[in-house]
């Protein structure tokens, strides 16, 4: 016999403080409607052979249902049960191990694991396959999902945020401690936004590690890109988001010296991109006062083909 838990995380864009929020930025983040669930398959005490050694055996299926990972480990340690250097499975146990280590009786005298996880989402759409994994195994080790991000993955906890929470936030990390306000951040003009995927998924620690050996004027930068967020937060019509979104994009790429996505890809488009996250990978924003048939058929011709909604993907 099994007992079954079921835990469940969202995925995670950020619109603004890209970068900055690494240092206390405010950051307007998205969670999305596409996450990764996670299904704990216990089987009961007393229902397996006493001399059987007690194992997790883990299997995580993509969007297509297919087999993405397959391992298992031992209990109560989580060693695996073959030696690897598969950096998928590693990461896993990393997790697994530092939340046991917050949580010293989770697994501790558990009976055998089945455990199956599920994504919403292609993983390379950059959604936050780590993050929804990571609140996902806090909430079943009954662990704060922040402290056991900043333990194994690092970054700056915004997507572990999303995760946790059903309407677009204000993120700021300050002072080792993290403020998640949930807000009304629902533009009148959400049938002019889509996120278009550019396929080129980044490394958030690359990037993480690039904005560090920038020179940039952190303060001063910061209380700009604060005042943008609340501004962008409050915006009731699609010029002046649109004004806001090229004044951010113009200050992040100034001061870290990058190429906005929108001079690399789409000169010649006639709304605004805007970068999300780590630049030049993952989504952008496009902003569009023309119909949904004429703004797909622009990115297409371009060779993008995920153009999605704001309604269909922002929760």
């Amino acid at each position: 016999m099994l007992s079954r838990k079921n835990y469940y995380a969202n995925g995670k864009l950020l619109l603004t403080g890209e970068y900055y929020v690494l240092e206390g930025a405010f950051a307007l983040a998205l969670p999305t409607s596409r996450g990764q669930k996670l299904s704990i398959n216990e089987v009961e005490a007393g229902a397996e052979p006493p001399d059987l050694p007690k194992s997790l055996q883990w299997t995580s299926f993509d969007v297509k249902g297919d087999i993405w990972l397959k391992t298992a480990f031992s209990l109560p340690h989580l060693n695996l049960n073959k030696p690897t250097t598969d950096k998928r499975i590693l990461t896993l146990q990393n997790i697994l191990q530092t939340a046991k280590q917050l949580n010293p009786i989770f697994l501790k005298n558990a009976s055998s694991q089945i455990v199956f996880s599920y994504a919403d989402f292609p993983f390379d759409w950059g959604l936050g396959s780590s993050s929804t994994l990571i609140c996902n195994i806090a909430q079943w080790a009954e662990v704060d999902a922040f402290e056991l991000l900043f333990k194994t993955m690092g970054g700056s906890g915004y997507d572990i945020a999303c995760g946790m929470n059903d309407s677009p936030i204000i993120y700021q990390k300050e002072g080792g401690k993290t403020n998640v306000q949930a807000v009304n951040f629902d533009p009148p003009f959400a049938e002019n936004l889509y996120f278009v995927h550019l396929g080129k998924k980044q490394n958030s620690r690359d990037a993480i590690k690039y904005f560090y050996e920038t020179k940039a004027n952190h303060a001063a930068l910061i209380e700009k890109i604060n005042a943008l967020t609340v501004e962008i937060l409050t915006c009731s019509n699609l010029t002046s988001f649109q004004r806001l979104l090229l004044e951010h994009e113009e200050l992040i790429a100034s001061s870290l010296k990058l190429t906005r996505a929108q001079h690399l890809y789409f000169g010649d488009y006639w709304g605004i991109i805007k970068s999300l996250g780590a630049w030049g990978g993952d989504f952008v924003m496009a902003t569009s006062n023309r119909t949904f048939a004429d703004t797909k058929a622009y990115f297409y011709e371009k060779g993008f083909d995920t153009i999605l909604p704001y309604e269909e993907i922002i929760l």
